[in-house]
């Protein structure tokens, strides 16, 4: 059953487990309110036999203070095994989703955007936490009260049990029967959530270019209607609800009728006496409250099941795993016969099949769209090959773990992420232990000192939201003094001198060529005069490898390679007329 929960509910063993003891609590809390109910009824029974005896009166009165005793020890139990464990439960769910996104291959982010996931880990476990908290264990401990009850109702007078329990069936059959109109509604609001969120952060983000555009206007014109989108929806959804819910209740409400006139019937007829018909009168008006609230309940555990299916998406998602233990025998990178395509169906790389050695710069270049990243990315086991094998140092990639396999690479993207953070925090990154002499060091041979100097707190300048106080040349040396504080084995540059300026671009080359001794160097460039003196240029063109070589070998074959660097040698010979 605990394994069950979990998958129904997206919950930790753990989290199952407070689940069944939440029910177990809310079933004790409410028999706990059923005593009141035969306190009175004996005390009426005493009353109708000519009064309470003296000797009952203490009886009555001990009576009273064990039923509020037990529903004050009922309730505080109840409480803490919803709320308490509920709020514990939510923390861990957020935890385990967010472990989850770590270990899934980059590949299921290119179907998600951020704004979708941000809306599971935060809306969705918001959600749940409610339902947990108040919906579920409410819903079941109602429904398990009230078979008890229900069994001692039959005990008495199976007839007026009839009379009171034939709206049940039927009043949580209506809401039964609203699943799949709710979760219609449901994804349909969701849809639209995702719209709306997608087209706020879109303004967040590129205000700068709506603004240079005048476009502000417009845009927020098709912001509003996605608002709108959701406030109709959210009305639909609210409508969808309460027109199940609402026809449940007056159902439930019914069985009161039901009682009274059966209980009349019989009372006239003098097969039930008048005590039994009050009991009856009594119960119903107790029983029936709270199963109007378990009518909502079910109704709202029902609408979770699109919030789950959303945490399971990602929950039940492969991940990367593999050996902790390295085992390979130097850093050469090597590509066999390696294919891949993306999700979308959309083919990269066709048959690439290359050497990078270690001590040597190898630099892929080619024209856009060719595959010089998505080769970068396999070689770090962002994705994993779609046939074909990667090895690094004889070592089969796909078989080692991705965390223990980064350890071996110091990459530098050409988009450049920085936190809100002081230039040394950001700089640490790239090895959390390294001590304030090594950030600088590495910060020095990035050429990072000639700006970070100047700022107002120089190193504990705090530079914004991912860099935005600082220039692009400046993010991207931040970047590379990352790559110079972890000096790994292997390094992948992306790019990584295009945003510097030709002073700036000749210094972090000069400092790379002292790192880069006995390592193994990835390159990728669109700029040729960047690779000019890489050892190897693989030419990457429509996923395969059309050339490779030195350049000089490769400028004498006057083949893709050489059009290239012609091409942008006559480019930076262009000026304006």
């Amino acid at each position: 059953m605990i394994k069950k929960l979990q998958k129904r509910y997206a919950l930790s063993e753990q989290g199952a487990k407070d689940l069944v003891k939440g029910c177990l609590a809310c079933v004790l809390q409410n028999l706990s309110f059923m005593f009141p109910v035969s306190l009175l009824y004996f005390l009426v029974a005493d009353l109708m036999n000519g009064g309470v005896p003296d000797k009952k009166i203490f009886f009555y009165i001990i009576g009273c203070a064990v039923c509020l005793g037990l529903i004050f020890l009922t309730t505080f139990i109840q409480y803490n095994a919803t709320y308490f464990a509920t709020y514990t439960e939510s923390g861990v769910r957020r935890i385990t989703l967010a472990e989850r996104l770590r270990k899934i291959p980059l590949s299921f982010f290119g179907k998600k955007d951020l704004a979708d996931l941000t809306s599971t880990i935060m809306a969705d476990c918001t959600f749940l936490e409610q339902s947990f908290s108040h919906f579920i264990p409410e819903l079941a401990g109602s429904m398990i009260s009230t078979v008890f009850i229900s069994i001692s109702l039959f005990v008495l007078d199976w007839r007026m049990a009839l009379a009171a329990l034939w709206v049940l069936p039927v009043a949580f059959a209506i809401v039964g029967f609203s699943a799949k109109v709710q979760e219609r509604l449901n994804q349909k609001a969701m849809d639209v959530k995702m719209a709306c969120a997608d087209g706020i952060q879109e303004c967040i983000e590129t205000v700068r270019d709506l603004k240079a555009n005048n476009a502000e206007t417009e845009y927020l014109k098709g912001l509003e209607k996605k608002i709108r989108a959701v406030e109709h929806r959210s009305i639909l959804n609210e409508f969808g609800l309460a027109a199940f819910v609402v026809s449940a209740s007056l159902v439930l409400k019914l069985g009161i009728a039901t009682v009274a006139l059966a209980g009349s019937i019989l009372l006239m007829s003098g097969s039930l006496d008048v005590l039994t018909f009050f009991l009856f009168l009594l119960v119903v008006s107790r029983l029936y409250d709270p199963l109007q609230g378990a009518l909502q309940n079910l109704a709202a555990v029902i609408s979770t099941r699109t919030n789950i299916a959303r945490m399971n998406e990602i929950l039940d998602h492969p991940i990367q795993q593999g050996d902790t233990a390295l085992s390979n025998k130097g850093y050469d990178i090597a590509f066999d016969h390696v294919g891949f395509a993306y999700n979308t169906g959309e083919t990269v790389l066709k048959d690439v099949s290359f050497t990078a050695k270690q001590g040597e710069v190898t630099a892929l270049v080619g024209p856009s769209g060719g595959g010089k990243t998505t080769v970068s990315r396999l070689a770090a086991r962002f994705w994993d090959v779609s046939r074909g094998k990667i090895t690094v140092g004889g070592m089969d990639i796909s078989k080692i773990d991705p965390e223990t396999l980064l350890s071996l690479f110091s990459i530098v993207f050409q988009d450049v992420t920085l936190f809100d953070n002081t230039i040394l925090e950001n700089i640490r990154i790239g090895n959390k232990n390294a001590t304030d002499e090594q950030v600088l060091e590495a910060a020095r041979l990035a050429n990072v000192d000639e700006f970070a100097e100047k700022l107002p707190d120089s190193w504990h300048t705090t530079i914004g939201e991912n860099g935005c106080a600082l220039s692009g040349g400046e993010r991207q040396r931040i970047s590379i003094a990352r790559a110079f504080l972890k000096n790994a084995p292997i390094i992948l540059l992306d790019e990584a001198t295009a945003s510097l300026d030709v002073e700036n671009e000749t210094l972090i080359q000069t400092a790379l060529s002292r790192l880069i001794a006995d390592k193994t160097v990835l390159v990728i460039a669109h700029r040729m005069r960047t690779v000019a003196g890489a050892d190897k240029i693989v030419v990457l063109s429509e996923g395969t490898v059309a050339e490779e070589g030195a350049p000089e070998k490769l400028m004498k074959q006057n083949g893709l390679y050489a059009r290239m660097v012609k091409q942008q040698t006559e480019g930076q010979n262009w000026k304006l007329a």
